[in-house]
């Protein structure tokens, strides 16, 4: 994959590559602040749960770059305010405070003075982008074998590079298998209301030379009725205990649908969207976005004026439905605990 998501600038601002204007354009933008950069995750610039991770500890350099030469209260004062400005960004995918936090136990694990802690908090954010662009390798090999030649495979919402800091998640058998020569079919769902998968999805697998057809949300069913899915792989922004699962608003039916059909259906994700306090699903934060996103389309009005319109980013898909779970550490099962299987 030759997509790149995000990237340093030569002054350690980070550069994104706009998701709102795909695939029209692509454009890519410097943001300068920590700020920008909550701006941009909230506004969907920047999307998917491992790269809006790296997005916010990468922000958090970006935003503490004037306070080099600082006293250490100075700086930890300022990171501390920044921290919470991130995460409060988004409120559902777990990588969001994973990132944040392990951001802020290297601060104040360093000595020193302002230049001393910048400089390490901007060697810990690169080690988080470089780890997680080889967690999503390890996620492609270990599901290879659920892509064999010749399969048929339903996505939902974007889980490829333009999610992650690699080559994603749910995608990322996909792009191995086809780099081995097999021949892979991906339907995309367009994944409404902003059209993640007809977007985004549909254009990185054309970018590599995949075949994929989009598909609207609701043909998913008669698609399984028809027997042409073999598999469906999604994506995951965070994994309970019990193996409840939240990921973009849709994949409850879809897994509902693969149940009734006997179509595999795995949930993809690295190890960090495991967020083990969370006993099940009931217990994750989902977070609403505007009425506008349901109402319009590419900004003209779908919807009367003044209507009512409830727009949940995610919901939740109970573990009962998950074949397994594919993760840089293999395919498990729940439950899952604080650490990881070996």
């Amino acid at each position: 994959m030759s997509v790149q998501a995000i990237s340093w600038t030569p002054s350690g601002a980070v550069r994104v590559l706009d998701q709102r204007a795909l695939p029209e354009a692509q454009i890519e933008r410097d943001l300068e602040s920590a700020e920008a950069v909550a701006d941009a995750i909230r506004h969907l610039q920047v999307r998917g749960a491992p790269l809006i991770g790296i997005a916010a500890a990468m922000g958090l350099v970006a935003g503490t770059r004037e306070l080099r030469g600082s006293a250490r209260e100075a700086f930890l004062a300022r990171l501390a305010r920044l921290v919470d400005l991130l995460g409060a960004a988004r409120p559902t995918a777990v990588n969001l405070r994973w990132a944040l936090d392990r951001m802020a136990r290297a601060a104040i694990a360093t000595p020193g003075d302002g230049s001393a802690i910048w400089e390490r908090l901007h060697a810990e954010a690169t080690a988080i982008w470089e780890e997680d662009r080889a967690m999503c390798r390890r996620i492609g090999e270990h599901g290879l074998p659920l892509v064999p030649d010749g399969v048929n495979v339903l996505t939902h919402c974007n889980t490829g590079a333009l999610a992650t800091g690699g080559i994603g998640t749910a995608l990322a058998p996909i792009y191995l298998a086809h780099d081995e020569g097999r021949k892979v079919h991906v339907y995309v769902d367009e994944t409404r209301p902003v059209l993640q998968g007809a977007r985004l999805t549909a254009w990185e697998l054309m970018h590599a030379g995949i075949p994929c057809t989009v598909i609207p949300d609701a043909a998913a069913g008669a698609l399984m009725r028809q027997a042409k899915i073999d598999v469906v792989l999604v994506g995951v922004d965070r994994i309970c205990a019990n193996g409840d699962f939240a990921n973009k608003i849709g994949t409850y039916g879809l897994a509902v649908l693969a149940r009734h059909h006997g179509v595999p259906f795995y949930a993809a994700g690295p190890w960090t969207s495991v967020d083990p306090a969370l006993a099940d699903g009931d217990a994750i934060p989902i977070e609403q976005r505007p009425a506008d996103e349901v109402t319009t389309l590419a900004g003209r009005p779908i919807a009367p004026p003044g209507v009512a319109a409830l727009n949940y980013a995610f919901d939740v898909t109970p573990a009962r439905y998950v074949t397994a779970y594919l993760t840089d550490r293999g395919l498990l099962q729940p439950p899952f605990a604080a650490d990881p299987p070996s």
